[in-house]
């Protein structure tokens, strides 16, 4: 199956000028209308990203299409949100992850290579790994999301991992995407240890606030869209205040990556604490 890959063409790698031509205006909006992150153009800060993930794009917009959140696209008509790409992503990542661990691990039945691939292929794991590359501070999103901590949200930093990873599938094919997400898993991908076994974040959550003595988890959940195309938004309260935030496609996926970034804060929490 690799050997079948490699054969397969780069895509968006057309003449050295024309590359560079397009390396030097892939990074504007729309005519007069510069971007800009945190202080940082957008080109500076794209750049910079491109090398923290190993891959230089032909397309220089595919990576900009991906780190443009909807939020920010409802504040900006015209663009399209990194969704779609998301979902190309998505598949992507499960096809390699599913590849790797197969090979991997010869002796094991299917139930253990599911939950090995579900191990790596959740917003938890998925978001570490957007951490350790500040995905988050490339990213364009509206203005109340900013405010609201978006930037380091596992549900929308891992959703932009998901769709970078469908960026560099169009943009260099599908070996390109298979190293890229081989490297950027790294040990979690390539060692047994390296797996968690926790995937239901909820339970996890709720046993966490067990051990600290803190009443149960509570959900809150909004719903926007119409219905054929809901998008979910659910907050998850503990002791009363909120904790975690995330959004999805089923009432399921948006409380599970609440929990996920809920846990992500109480665990940078306790790193802080004296004697912790």
């Amino acid at each position: 199956m690799r050997r079948a890959l490699r054969r397969l063409p780069d895509r968006g790698r057309g003449p050295r000028g024309s590359q560079d031509r397009a390396r030097r205006c892939r990074l504007r909006g729309r005519p007069g209308q510069r971007l800009e992150l945190t202080g940082r153009s957008v080109d500076t800060a794209v750049s910079a990203l491109e090398e923290r993930i190993g891959h230089r794009f032909g397309d220089g917009s595919l990576l900009l299409h991906a780190l443009r959140h909807r939020s920010w696209c409802s504040e900006n008509p015209g663009h399209e949100s990194n969704e779609r790409l998301e979902f190309l992503g998505d598949a992507v990542l499960g096809w390699v992850v599913a590849d790797v661990v197969y090979r991997r691990h010869l002796d094991s039945r299917e139930g253990r290579l599911t939950d090995l691939r579900k191990s790596v292929v959740n917003a938890l794991a998925l978001a570490d790994v957007a951490r350790s590359l500040d995905i988050g501070s490339c990213l364009l999103l509206g203005r109340g999301e900013d405010t609201a901590a978006g930037r380091d949200k596992s549900s929308i930093i891992s959703d932009a991992l998901e769709a970078i990873i469908g960026a560099v599938y169009l943009d260099g094919g599908a070996v390109a995407a298979h190293d890229l997400v081989v490297r950027l898993l790294g040990e979690r991908l390539l060692q047994p240890n390296g797996f968690s076994p926790y995937t239901d974040f909820k339970t996890m959550l709720q046993e966490l606030c067990a051990s600290r003595e803190d009443l149960p988890p509570v959900y809150a959940l909004r719903e926007e869209g119409p219905d054929h195309a809901k998008f979910f938004f659910a907050s998850v309260l503990v002791n009363g205040s909120v904790l975690g935030d995330g959004e999805g496609r089923t009432k399921k996926q948006a409380e599970q990556r609440a929990a996920s970034d809920a846990i992500h804060r109480l665990k940078g929490a306790a790193s802080t604490e004296p004697n912790a």
